[in-house]
């Protein structure tokens, strides 16, 4: 299996257990549940040491609080945005899941992959990061 140099940022254990049903590499995710401070970031940052860090948050008021915190404080973080209908990360489809990580460089189980639903299926479906779930 892959070793990642990523983590991922989520709010909650349901976002991460919702995350890790998607994911085929071994990435760090770190739950912020609910709260970002001072000292929490402090943390954050020591965790990271050079690692990619993506920021996935609900899109409700307290996703989107936590999500400026990073912004100003972690300006190299990349943010991944959920599509607000689905409100939280927890609430998201697995294939939808799948696809938003896949477009963001992450090994996915390309059995979750959405087939004929988006623009760039074509760019997906020869992209290295898809790969099949193996336990």
């Amino acid at each position: 299996m892959h070793v990642s140099d990523k983590i991922l940022i989520v709010e909650g254990k349901t976002d991460k257990h919702r995350i890790e049903e998607v994911l085929v590499e071994p990435v760090h995710i770190i739950c912020t549940h609910g709260t970002m401070g001072i000292s929490k970031l402090d943390e954050i940052l020591e965790e990271s040491n050079g690692s990619e860090v993506y920021i996935l948050t609900d899109s409700d008021r307290e996703g989107r609080k936590i999500r400026q915190w990073f912004k100003r404080h972690i300006s190299e973080g990349t943010h991944v945005y959920i599509d607000s209908n689905y409100g939280e990360v927890s609430r998201c489809p697995l294939d939808y899941l799948a696809m938003l990580l896949a477009h963001h460089g992450f090994y996915v189980d390309e059995r979750l992959l959405m087939k004929g639903k988006f623009e760039n299926e074509e760019i997906l479906r020869k992209n290295r990061y898809n790969q099949p779930y193996s336990s």
